[in-house]
């Protein structure tokens, strides 16, 4: 019983999305620049919750393959806290979730008196929550005609242009139809043929909460990705283009989450006239509302905890994670942070949760380290990188696309170097 009402709470933040028209919707009169036609083409694939090891734990035939034909890294690093959405919009901006403003799946933003909520459609769709230039926009504003097929924000104006043909954000769709309406842009007329497409597959992350990362259905869930994307590389090469390039990446990983004994939430936290908090289970973030108890309940909370967790000002949080109080553009994080020790989380009274879970450091619980695979003409071929942050993504795009990165980002050039042939 317990599992199913973990699965049933699992569907539910996407239910609003499930119910979407499936149509896609296409920007009109839009083309691509002259220059643009000879351009390379980028596939940036995301399959969520697709842990680092996968490849080799589920020996998935198609992925390998391609690491010999191409470039991996041991494993990339997701941004702090390492959770769908803000991970999704780093690796599209190549900004930390605290520069760009979507700190968690759920928050409260102060300054607007709203909820941001994923399973929100007016608020997912709503650019004015998301900071920084998304790579379908960058490609835009310079003459590259973009697609995105339900990447985070992608239905949204965040950086003030959606890509040419997008669709609103439902599971209808299986991989395999996915792929196919990839194959569908690419069979395009020049003019009006993405040269940089998204795509997004949420199964391996659905099983790894609902059943766990050691699953079986885990591991069927990488096998069906896995098989979309021999797919998807099979048509693409039958369409006989030249310089396609893919970038096959997740947001985070998954870890099996102690749910027998989990951390009570501090009593002090639910008097509501002081304090407001936002419980991602894997961290939580307190709201005082009156500034001159910070420092006074900082110290109790400190004095009062368990081994199992950790207890943060904010401007004193890891500098590594890059979720400090310095860090916090938009006003959006909390003043103190708990922070569970894995496999622990906390857990409210009377509440479930699911058996797999992400949120946690990738420094500190390598569980939650994520996937990095590219190949076509671009990249290097047989080549393993180190570790590397997740929003050195942003610049191995543009360097491919010839696009110019037009504001500041976190993520810097040293991968694309490396894992570049040119």
């Amino acid at each position: 019983m317990k599992k199913i009402v973990s699965i049933l709470l699992i569907l539910s933040y996407f239910a609003v999305f499930a119910q979407s028209d499936t149509a896609q919707v296409v920007v009109p009169n839009r083309k691509n620049a002259a220059a643009t036609i000879s351009k390379p083409y980028v596939i940036l694939i995301s399959a969520d919750g697709f842990r680092h090891d996968y490849p080799e734990k589920f020996q998935t035939k198609n992925l390998l393959k391609l690491v010999e034909n191409g470039v991996s890294a041991k494993a990339m690093l997701p941004s702090f806290p390492t959770i769908t959405f803000p991970n999704h919009w780093s690796l599209i901006t190549g900004l930390y979730p605290a520069h760009h403003g979507l700190i968690d799946n759920y928050f409260y933003d102060y300054q607007k008196k709203k909820l941001y909520a994923m399973s929100n459609k007016e608020a997912a769709e709503d650019g004015s929550w998301y900071g920084g230039t998304p790579l379908w926009t960058l490609a835009e504003k310079q003459g590259a005609l973009s697609a995105s097929m339900m990447w985070v924000g992608s239905a949204s104006d965040a950086g003030g242009m959606r890509p040419t043909y997008y669709y609103h954000y439902h599971e209808k769709f299986t991989p395999n139809e996915k792929v196919a309406k990839v194959i569908d842009w690419l069979q395009l007329p020049e003019d009006r043929r993405p040269h940089f497409i998204s795509l997004y597959f949420p199964e391996v992350d659905a099983s790894g909460h609902h059943f766990g990362p050691e699953s079986k259905e885990t591991e069927n869930a990488v096998q069906v990705i896995d098989q979309a994307i021999g797919n998807l590389v099979e048509k693409v090469n039958q369409l006989g283009l030249k310089n396609v390039n893919f970038i096959f990446v997740s947001d985070h990983g998954m870890i099996k989450v102690d749910l027998e004994n989990p951390i009570e939430i501090p009593e002090i936290l639910f008097d509501k006239n002081r304090f407001d908090f936002y419980n991602a289970q894997t961290l939580l973030r307190v709201v005082v509302k009156n500034p001159a108890e910070i420092q006074s309940v900082y110290k109790e909370l400190k004095r009062n905890k368990t081994p199992d967790y950790d207890v943060f000002l904010n401007k004193r949080f890891p500098k590594k994670l890059n979720f400090a109080l310095k860090d916090d553009r938009y006003n959006r994080i909390g003043q103190i942070l708990l922070v569970p020790k894995a496999p622990k989380i906390f857990l409210e009274k009377g509440k479930n949760t699911s058996v797999g879970k992400h949120g946690y450091s990738p420094y500190e619980v390598s569980e939650m380290k994520a996937t990095f695979i590219a190949f076509g003409p671009a990249f290097k071929q047989d080549k393993k990188v180190n570790v590397f942050q997740n929003v050195n993504i942003y610049p191995i795009v543009t360097d491919i696309l010839n696009l110019k990165i037009t504001e500041p980002i976190d993520g810097t050039q040293k991968t694309a170097k490396e894992v570049l042939k040119k």
